[in-house]
């Protein structure tokens, strides 16, 4: 393996990066944004999911720009308590400060910003760019996100659908409303379904919150921040005082508006010379919360075959035959979920956890 074209600097392409970093396999990461534009909100990280990056960052640099949760505590959306669990090691972390904590052993001069790379041989895996020119690779590993434009080039025929659920996200600085949260996941449920609004600290000063809807019976579409801070307003006005606090309190500018999608069926995670990762592999509906830990999860295991096999079609099969049922699980678990958000609060199963684990 001389050289290795990796597609998409976010989360699974800079973890598999550092996972390629750390076997001295050369690279080199090709990202259609510009280095400004990756910013974005949080998510949950499971022990497994801390285990996989501690082979690859220092995690005192991690355990510094994030925070453990103690407990998931369940609540009613006027504040009445339903259930709690314990939580093994649940680790809250902002979406940038990961970023920035994968970019530190990456040269930058192994990353390309501002270009939008293509496929132009499919069956040689090579790429090109919007301008016509193009490079050479050994193969390439697609890192582009659950919609990913490589993916359906590749196989025409999939089929993705929207989810019933969209969700707003979004992070909120205030030292008095953080001050007042304990480090727990607090998450409020609306008692007749399909609406929720779920509370993550992140630091002494930082909130990580999402509202999860019904799209079928909540109408959401692409507005402007000031719009959007009104509509929930509106809806959340007679919740707990906490949650219309939080969102009266929040700058909109850089709100996340996400409207969900999933595959119809899993395809193939490689064809020829080209093989998928993370969301662009498989994307998985954010009540699974595993989204993060499977991508860094197929990280290891490719890397780990490409060592180990001098063949990279052997490592490719062997990287699909180890990750796909566990993807499969994470899938069939999510689908639960989506549908317990969807149902009344009193046909919910007690004290159910919004994580998928294996």
């Amino acid at each position: 393996m001389k050289n290795i074209a990796v597609v998409g600097a976010g989360i699974s392409g800079l973890s598999m990066a550092n996972y390629l970093e750390k076997h001295n396999l050369d690279y080199h990461i090709f990202e259609r944004r510009k280095k400004e534009d990756l910013a974005g909100h949080g998510f949950l990280l499971p022990q497994e999911g801390l285990e996989y990056l501690s082979r690859i960052i220092d995690c005192q640099l991690l355990y510094e720009q994030g925070n453990f949760l103690e407990k998931y505590i369940q609540y009613s959306h006027k504040g009445k308590m339903l259930a709690e669990k314990n939580l093994d090691r649940v680790f809250a972390i902002s979406r940038q400060a990961l970023i920035n904590i994968l970019s530190q052993n990456i040269s930058q001069e192994k990353i390309t910003y501002g270009k939008t790379v293509t496929l132009y041989d499919i069956e040689k895996g090579k790429l090109q760019y919007k301008d016509g020119s193009y490079m050479n690779a050994d193969f390439t590993i697609i890192a582009d996100g659950s919609k990913s434009r490589i993916r359906g080039e590749v196989f025409k025929e999939e089929t993705i659908r929207t989810v019933r659920e969209s969700e707003v996200v979004n992070i909120v600085k205030n030292k008095d409303i953080a001050r007042s949260i304990s480090n727990d996941f607090m998450k409020f449920h609306h008692e007749k379904g399909g609406l929720t609004f779920g509370i993550l600290k992140l630091s002494a000063d930082t909130i990580l919150w999402y509202s999860q809807f019904d799209n079928e019976k909540y109408k959401i579409n692409e507005c402007s921040p000031q719009n959007l801070k009104a509509y929930m307003l509106d809806i959340f006005n007679e919740w707990h005082s906490l949650i219309p606090s939080i969102i009266l309190q929040s700058d909109y500018e850089n709100v996340h508006l996400w409207h969900v999608y999933e595959l119809e069926k899993l395809n193939p995670f490689y064809k020829d010379n080209i093989v998928f990762i993370g969301d662009a592999a498989h994307p998985l509906i954010p009540f699974t919360s595993q989204g993060v830990t499977s991508a860094l999860k197929d990280c290891f295991a490719l890397t780990e075959y490409l060592v180990e096999k001098r063949n990279i079609y052997d490592a490719f099969r062997k990287y699909e035959e180890e990750r796909k049922p566990e993807i499969e699980i994470h899938i069939k678990n999510g689908r639960v979920l989506l549908n317990q958000f969807l149902l009344p609060l009193n046909q919910y199963t007690e004290n159910i956890l919004p994580i998928s684990y294996k």
